[in-house]
């Protein structure tokens, strides 16, 4: 029998309803340890979360619980407070004495505490002898830092490079104190380089929806001459990434492919997305999407033009278990075992970006290649079982 019987999971928020790709993974360990161990969860609660509490609790088997409302809003005066206490912005957005309190009287009674997202681990009590499980949802200084690359307002660059340098000083520590890591592979590489021990890393991914991996295969005559762009576009690596493709590749394709329309999915767009899809009768944006096969059969091409972030991408393995061919930046694909041309396309230049999308508009035999090899992939590697797996070897390593 395991020594591990009794864990306490911490996170930012409630993992319910998991619409978008860190809440699908929470809630996908969520529900997976909760059959297996006796599980305590304490999350925060933030924007209108309180109303689905009631719905999520009936679906997990936990042994206690406590949800916190917080809302600590990011702002000048926020931010100003968090370099006064030497640590990142979210760090601070995610601070409560009383939930300290909460978790240091609950860690008494518990085997494992299991931190789920970086800025959890200052609950963690400092005389705590029991396991400690860290799950890295992203390297999150390599985020800042790559946004701040991109910025051109020094004012603006400046204060992501100080968030950078913040979070990567609170990673490489929690990453020593930490007994066990759960990554991605591209996230591992990123935390080794600042002094995070190789040997406490096991392999995880953010997935999607495998099912879809049932579904029928796509195939290219059913489909139009139509982009996809599938995510939350309050997210500002998403929101850049659209005005990126907008900007810079769309106009390239339509020159060679003037019919095409680019479906933008996801609702609440950021007023930067919605005044650059006015500018061409081209692009739709749907809005919020109860079924998204719709969209999936009827593209040809999905699209994954990120230019920042970390991690493995939710947008694009479901991308892969549904079989749309895939054109993303090397940022995009990072993290998977894809290979170009064979399971998916992948380059940062913007031509090249346009001249893979017509090519695949044009070529039903790569495009049938690409649909193919991809999902064939996603089967052998990308499975909930193999991330369950891993996490388990975590837990009782």
């Amino acid at each position: 029998m395991s020594k591990i019987q009794k864990i306490l999971l911490i996170s930012t928020q409630l993992p319910y309803p998991p619409i978008s790709g860190g809440v699908i993974k929470s809630w996908r360990l969520v529900d997976f340890l909760s059959q297996k161990y006796q599980l305590s969860l304490a999350t925060f609660l933030k924007n209108d979360e309180e109303k689905d509490v009631q719905t999520f609790l009936p679906l997990v088997q936990l042994h206690d619980y406590y949800f916190e409302p917080i809302d600590i809003p990011r702002t000048g005066m926020n931010l100003i407070k968090s370099n006064l206490l030497f640590q990142p912005l979210n760090l601070y957005r995610n601070r409560s004495k009383k939930f300290a309190q909460k978790i240091s009287n609950w860690a008494e009674n518990v085997d494992a505490i299991f931190v789920d997202h970086y800025e959890m681990f200052q609950y963690v009590p400092k005389k705590f002898k029991g396991k400690v499980i860290l799950h890295q949802h992203n390297c999150e200084y390599l985020i800042w830092d790559r946004y701040a690359q991109l910025e051109k307002n020094w004012i603006k660059k400046l204060v992501l490079k100080n968030q950078s340098f913040w979070i990567k000083n609170y990673e490489h520590k929690i990453c020593q104190r930490a007994n066990t890591i759960l990554a991605a592979p591209n996230d591992k590489e990123e935390l080794v380089k600042i002094g995070a021990e190789p040997s406490k890393f096991y392999e995880t991914y953010h997935l999607g929806d495998e099912e879809m991996l049932n579904l029928p295969a796509l195939k290219w005559e059913n489909s139009e001459s139509a982009i996809l762009f599938v995510g939350t576009l309050t997210w500002e690596a998403n929101i850049d990434a659209v005005l990126y493709f907008i900007r810079d590749i769309w106009p390239k394709v339509l020159m060679q492919k003037p019919d095409t329309q680019f479906f933008i999915v996801g609702k609440n767009p950021d007023i930067r997305i919605i005044q650059a899809a006015n500018t061409s009768k081209n692009i739709i944006l749907t809005g919020f999407v109860q079924n998204l096969d719709d969209y999936y059969t009827k593209c040809k091409i999905f699209i994954s033009p990120l230019r920042f972030g970390s991690g493995i991408k939710v947008k694009v393995m479901n991308a892969l278990y549904r079989g749309i061919p895939t054109v993303s930046t090397t940022i995009g694909a990072e993290g998977l075992r894809v290979i170009n041309a064979n399971t998916m396309m992948v380059t940062d230049d913007n031509q090249k970006f346009a001249d893979d999308i017509v090519l695949l508009m044009d070529n039903d035999e790569l495009w049938n290649t690409i649909s193919v090899n991809s999902r064939k992939l996603a089967e052998e590697l990308y499975t909930w079982k193999s991330v369950f797996d891993k996490v388990v070897q975590a837990i009782e390593s």
